[in-house]
């Protein structure tokens, strides 16, 4: 695939002529800011530079919480507590940091969402799409460690519930889960593992998403058409594209000032609201709450987990042919796990020739309802696993997997989309021309 025709950095100073020849740091940062970017990127194309300060807000907040933590158990809580009271500024730098994590989520769900709507996935972004959900993978990890060490009773019964689904690994599974525990249970050496693990993993992360914009800067970005930036004459790629700065990066700058006035309004006004009352308790291994919940962005694959019960067919036919080797507990485990494996199988899973959403009329039905399903399973993945809400779980979980192994492979076969523009110049001036008529004044 040919390169997008662009204006590479050319030094002019002697200065900058020492430094190229030296280190290329200004030719990347200039190749950066003015790659050509296709001009009709929507809303929805923000999410990247949230992402961005999220994963900064993250590292700095959560250097210098650990400089005051202490990762031992029985001074965990209480080193907690000396934070929020005694520490200058603590109190905003601990809420920054756990708000923070529900921003990142927030932010990569609908970020992943956009991607499942305007086919980011298909050729030849395969690549881009396996390493943005590693980054997913290695979020869920980090976020999962860091809710253990606050030390609360949420904290610690969360930790005794998920570690314990390593157990059910068949052969391997309790040699996986002491070697993860350090112990036999939940405890002091547990706490030092998780403590060490959630301070390097933010680093790996950072990692992949500097491998993850490098992958996108090859291949160029996606659009709301899905029609690639015509490569073959310089003015044809300047029909299509705009540089990224200063349009774009003005754009995000505005929309992240935007989202930022609700974040700060929220941790000043309101920073507790999304967690659970019972971390607010010292951890107590005699006592166990009455309902253990995750996070809440955990909870559509917490309720995926809870879905798959002995009394399933599925689970009893898998029991019967495997002779009991995968039980309930297992298959849960493998469903859990399974649900984000079918997300990174999309570009191979999705048949369809037509990548964005936008012209594919059978495919956005399926969409929203996929939207929908997933937004149940948050909301039944926080209610009590008994009654009406395991049968929607398990509806829920059932439709999850439906859609990506059987329907997006199915509508690429069965779908007639509708006409896609020639180019992303095409549909550009078309909006343009519909937007300035419906301005016009009426005579």
């Amino acid at each position: 695939m040919s390169e997008i025709p662009r204006d590479h950095y050319r030094p002019k100073l002697k200065g900058e002529k020492w430094l190229q020849r030296r280190l290329p740091i200004l030719s990347l940062v200039h190749d950066a800011l003015f790659i050509p970017t296709p001009k009709n990127l929507n809303w929805m194309w923000i999410w990247g530079i949230v992402l961005m300060f999220c994963l900064v807000l993250q590292i700095v907040t959560g250097i210098v919480l650990s400089m005051h933590y202490t990762p031992q158990a029985d001074l965990a809580f209480a080193s907690v507590e000396h934070i929020m009271r005694n520490v200058n500024g603590g109190w905003a730098l601990r809420y920054l940091h756990a708000n923070g994590a529900s921003l990142f989520f927030l932010a990569v769900y609908l970020h992943i969402f956009r991607g499942l709507y305007y086919g980011s996935y298909k050729e030849p972004r395969e690549v881009t799409w396996i390493i943005g959900i590693l980054i997913y993978g290695m979020m869920m990890a980090t976020a999962f460690m860091g809710y253990v060490l606050p030390w609360g009773q949420m904290s610690f019964w969360g930790a005794t519930v998920i570690t314990g689904l390593f157990g059910a690994i068949p052969f391997v599974g309790e040699t996986i889960q002491t070697w993860l525990l350090g112990g036999p249970a939940v405890g002091n050496p547990t706490l030092n593992r998780f403590f060490s693990l959630h301070y390097l993993l933010p680093f790996v992360i950072a990692g992949l998403v500097i491998v993850h914009i490098w992958a996108f800067h090859t291949t160029g970005n996606n659009n709301p058409t899905g029609v690639e930036v015509r490569r073959s004459s310089r003015q044809e790629a300047d029909q299509d594209t705009l540089p990224f700065w200063p349009y774009f990066v003005i754009k995000d700058l505005f929309a992240l000032c935007v989202i930022l006035a609700v974040f700060f309004a929220i941790v000043g006004f309101m920073p507790s609201y999304l967690g659970h009352p019972d971390n607010y308790i010292q951890a107590d291994p005699l006592v166990t709450p009455a309902h253990i919940v995750p996070e809440w962005y955990f909870l559509p694959f917490y309720a995926i987990l809870r879905a798959f019960t002995a009394d399933v067919w599925v689970v009893q036919l898998t029991q019967f042919v495997t002779g009991g080797i995968i039980d309930a507990k297992f298959f849960g485990v493998m469903a859990m796990f399974g649900s984000i494996v079918v997300l990174a199988l999309v570009p191979w899973l999705d048949s369809s020739s037509i990548r964005s959403g936008r012209y594919r009329p059978m495919f956005r039905w399926w969409f929203v309802l996929l939207v929908v399903d997933f937004i149940v399973l948050t909301w039944v993945g926080s209610q009590p696993a008994e009654g009406i809400y395991a049968i929607i779980s398990l509806v829920g979980a059932a439709y999850w997997f439906i859609h990506f192994l059987v329907i997006l492979p199915l509508l690429g076969v069965l779908e007639k989309p509708n006409q896609v523009p020639t180019s992303i110049h095409e549909d550009f001036e078309k909006k343009h021309l519909i937007v300035s008529s419906a301005m016009e004044p009426a005579e």
